[in-house]
């Protein structure tokens, strides 16, 4: 069986008609619909703010509460470490205290022991009183003997201090000095003037300690060499040329003056 071929019906039945300049677009024949585009953006801004602020707070209440279970944590092992003192406080006390028990046991007994060796040292010492009562009366007749010596020396010493006092006065004038008290009753100041010919009011002194036999240099103005000042306590302490001595610490400030 055969069949025609028309070609009026193979194209004309689905090409559309050709379109002109002033024909209407499809996309211009389609209904306008508003999507609310500026609406949506600005409820999605609003949540993300909303959003942030959430997690924001959410974090801080987070820090707030990481930090009160640190405190409270903290506040804790101070409390346990607190705990654990008193326990080893008390464990302590009670160690002294059994210490002390015991302490006390020991010394009653000795109390006891003592109180017996007393008791037969009672009767020994009664013994000694009449031996110790004569020692005593020998003692006293020494005592007697060495107050009469003593006093027959302070005598000796205040016969010579009297002859040294004009000796010490020659010593003031011929040396340009005064003896001044320094502030103690075992200390003198020594002081000396008319030292240099340009300026005869120019001072110096020296402070010297008494309260031992061998005597002391403490302070100086001006000061002066320590080995020269120590070299003439050591020949005045070996010596006791007391006047000698003034004449060469004289001698040593004058160089230290110049």
């Amino acid at each position: 069986m055969s069949s025609s071929f028309e070609p009026s019906l193979s194209t004309s039945g689905v090409r559309p008609p050709l379109a002109t300049a002033d024909a209407p677009s499809m996309a211009d024949t389609l209904p306008s619909i508003n999507f609310g585009f500026e609406d949506l953006r600005n409820r999605m801004a609003q949540f993300t703010a909303r959003f942030d602020a959430f997690i924001e707070r959410g974090r801080k209440q987070v820090l707030e509460e990481r930090n009160q279970f640190r405190i409270g944590l903290a506040e804790l092992q101070e409390d346990q470490r607190m705990r654990q003192r008193d326990i080893e406080i008390i464990n302590l006390k009670a160690q002294t205290h059994e210490q002390t028990l015991q302490k006390e046991a020991a010394e009653a007994a000795e109390m006891h022991t003592a109180i017996s060796s007393v008791a037969l040292e009672r009767d020994s010492r009664l013994a000694k009183r009449d031996r110790l009562k004569q020692q005593i009366e020998e003692t006293q007749n020494a005592i007697n003997q060495k107050l009469e010596a003593q006093k027959a020396h302070a005598r000796h010493l205040d016969a010579q201090s009297r002859l040294n006092i004009p000796e010490l006065e020659f010593w003031q004038d011929y040396l340009c000095l005064r003896i001044e008290g320094a502030g103690r009753e075992d200390r003198l100041k020594f002081i000396y003037s008319h030292l240099l010919e340009k300026d005869w009011d120019t001072e110096a002194w020296f402070e010297l300690g008494t309260a031992s036999r061998d005597y002391e240099v403490f302070h100086t103005r001006p000061k002066v060499d320590r080995e020269a000042l120590e070299r003439e306590l050591d020949l005045l302490n070996e010596d006791r040329d007391f006047g000698a001595f003034l004449k060469r610490m004289r001698r040593l400030l004058v160089e230290s003056l110049k």
